[in-house]
């Protein structure tokens, strides 16, 4: 499977930049997700890898083959890429049955008629769509068109496929089942995935990298997990969770100590790093915030938004808004006085430029 590489791509619409001077690379094997709100940027990267857009300017490469180079003229047709690209409405051929629809992109290719219909079948039986292959799609229901439109895809055995937001038109249920597929999928085929979405609930789910892009910059490329708990910046930390962090003004002294809301802490840093005296924006998870009998702290429920599994609980604490996560189905009625206590797990970020200045424990004075 191949690496991709972009090196310093970018794309203009007249003097607005939809994509400004991108580096990133992909590795082999790899399901990578393009995150961020509509209109940043991540469709049209995708389609400038796979060669449905030219960038203005850059350089991409894909398994070593250079694809586009603005300075050396080169611009690869999609078909010469060796890619497929999975859209958001599947595209299926409303005439043609399950099997015809994986077969035609085939049968263009010259395919001989057995390895046709041993590919055919090869990918009925992987996407679990054996029973449908004489129906059409409107006989299909979202979840198993959307089966069919991979195994089209698929077929010719690409070296990277492209999917733009795929799983957006199917229903809360169908798209937790269909993410569990999608990363057998990813794990059966061996290949690269390059992903689009703006649910960073889909991106935490399925990817190895996420690759966070707003207003057409780069913000952050990391693991899910990694990006989580260490965000970039504040854009980074308020898109990825849910719900989202807290953030509260604070002041930093020099010997550590934050002050915010009418209370001190002590702030210790992980790693070696120099703070001097400064405002801050203090970010806090909110499963890092308990509610308790023996908390330290007082605060008013003002909303609880139970699921079930867990609720969400918005929080008065000395004119501050926070959100607390209780864990079990659990309520709580609005206006109700109760104890919290901070987790020793926090953020700083540096209140003028929104960087991480450093993550460590919080220890109330």
């Amino acid at each position: 499977m191949p690496e991709i590489i972009l090196k310093n791509v970018s794309k203009h619409f007249g003097k607005v930049a939809a994509v400004d001077e991108l580096n990133l690379q992909i590795l082999n094997n790899s399901f990578i997700t393009l995150l961020g709100p509509s209109g940043c940027g991540k469709t049209t990267i995708l389609r400038m890898i796979a060669g449905l857009e030219t960038p203005t300017e850059g350089r991409i490469t894909i398994g070593g083959k250079v694809v586009f180079d603005s300075e050396r003229g080169i611009n690869l047709p999609p078909d010469k890429r060796n890619v497929g690209f999975l859209f958001q409405n599947y595209a299926l051929w409303p005439h043609m049955t399950v099997y015809q629809n994986i077969a035609f992109g085939l049968e263009n290719m010259k395919w001989e008629r057995k390895k046709i219909n041993d590919r055919v079948q090869e990918l009925l039986t992987m996407l679990r769509i054996e029973q449908y292959e004489n129906r059409y799609p409107n006989e299909l229901s979202g979840g198993q068109q959307q089966r069919v439109a991979i195994a089209r895809t698929l077929a010719p055995g690409p070296k990277v496929l492209f999917l733009d937001e795929p799983l957006s038109n199917l229903d809360a249920k169908l798209r937790m089942e269909m993410r569990a597929e999608l990363k057998r999928l990813h794990r059966d085929t061996n290949s690269t995935f390059v992903y689009v979405t703006h649910d960073q609930q889909e991106a935490m789910t399925l990817s190895t990298m996420i690759c966070i892009i707003d207003k057409g910059r780069l913000q952050q490329y990391a693991p899910p997990l990694q990006m989580y708990n260490s965000p970039n910046n504040l854009f980074v930390a308020d898109f990825l969770g849910n719900p989202s962090m807290n953030f509260i003004e604070g002041h930093l002294s020099e010997n550590g100590t934050i002050t915010f809301g009418g209370i001190r802490a002590r702030f210790e840093a992980f790693n070696a790093v120099r703070l001097g005296e400064q405002d801050v924006i203090l970010g806090i998870r909110p499963e890092y915030i308990r509610i308790e009998e023996n908390g330290v702290l007082d605060a008013t429920v003002k909303a609880t938004l139970p699921s079930g599994m867990e609720t969400a609980v918005k929080l008065d604490f000395n004119g501050i808004p926070l959100t607390a996560v209780v864990f079990g189905d659990v309520d709580f009625p609005v206006n109700r006085k109760v104890k919290i206590s901070f987790n020793k797990a926090a953020i700083l970020f540096d209140k003028e430029s929104g960087r991480n200045i450093a993550r460590g424990t919080l220890t109330l004075l």
